[in-house]
């Protein structure tokens, strides 16, 4: 088992040095000048560049971030003038996670739900008209349906707030929005589980013994589902707890997809290289967790 968890650990380790890597030279070879302006004189624009170290060859750029980012220094904002990356991170993160624990307890334990009960009435209205939901979650982006309800339950009705994170009830429309997704995905999962559980030996077995069918189903048949759950786990809790781009847009919330956006459109390189790579190795971690709890949950995994 530690052999099995090393790997892994190092199979991470590598994985985010190579997604650093690549993120700083897809920075670099995004078009403009981020101190460009015809307002401010050449000679200050110079001082800027050289300030912050962009008047160095790319490749010791490179190496003077890398080992910054050794030691957990993700560098200052190009844009937001005293601010470490690290500090908006610290900001804004508490935030996107808020919304994310939030969203995720909604829709995975709505998502195993919808599952359970669609094998349970496998082929029959239940099933369709819960299906139907889980097919709708998946085709109406956030998007669409994010504004129909701000507009409707915010705007028209008032009862939510349509933007800002002021109130505890500000998180209820976003996380609903952030979620449909993931329980349409855990719906379509846990059904598809449920139903290669039925049919196994141990089930026909805990059914002769005369158990209940909500015995048969919560002691074997649901734990038994689980498993292949987990392995989607890991990305669903990675996108969540970090904030959809576009719900926070949407709804004006002060999380990562905010301050993601404007540094993209404002060209503040540190910014997006710093919360790409915050992301990415959040969702390296949470990988990493599941696989470990993965193999504790099925043994022939660590020794595969």
């Amino acid at each position: 088992m530690v052999k099995y968890i090393l790997k892994r650990v190092a199979i991470s380790i590598g994985t985010v040095f190579i997604l650093a890597t690549v993120t700083f030279f897809l920075v670099k070879l995004l078009p403009g000048d981020p101190f460009q302006n015809p307002t401010i004189p050449a000679q200050i624009q110079e001082k800027q560049r050289a300030y912050y170290g962009l008047d160095k060859p790319v490749a010791e750029q490179y190496f003077i971030y890398m080992g910054n980012l050794l030691k957990g220094d993700l560098g200052y904002s190009l844009k937001k003038t005293g601010h470490t990356v690290s500090d908006i991170i610290g900001m804004s993160f508490p935030v996107s996670a808020t919304l994310g624990i939030t969203s995720l307890i909604f829709s995975v334990s709505i998502g195993l739900l919808f599952g359970t009960l669609c094998a349970q009435f496998k082929n029959k209205w239940p099933d369709y008209l819960l299906m139907i939901v889980a097919v709708l979650g998946i085709a109406l982006p956030s998007m669409v349906i994010g504004p129909i309800l701000r507009n409707l339950l915010g705007v028209k009705l008032g009862i939510l707030p349509a933007t800002g994170w002021e109130k505890p009830s500000s998180a209820i429309m976003p996380a609903f929005v952030l979620g449909l997704g993931v329980i349409a995905g855990n719906t379509r999962a846990m059904r598809a589980s449920m139903l290669s559980v039925i049919t196994q030996d141990y089930v026909t077995t805990a059914r002769a013994k005369g158990l209940s069918p909500m015995q048969v189903v919560m002691r074997h048949q649901f734990k038994n589902s689980l498993v292949p759950i987990l392995t989607s786990l890991g990305p669903q809790i990675a996108s969540t707890l970090t904030g959809s781009f576009v719900v926070e847009t949407i709804f004006r919330i002060p999380g990562m997809g905010k301050y993601f956006v404007d540094s993209i459109s404002n060209l503040d390189y540190t910014m997006i290289m710093g919360l790409t790579i915050f992301f990415g190795s959040f969702l390296v971690l949470m990988n990493l967790l599941v696989d470990i709890a993965y193999a504790f949950v099925d043994p022939r995994i660590r020794f595969a």
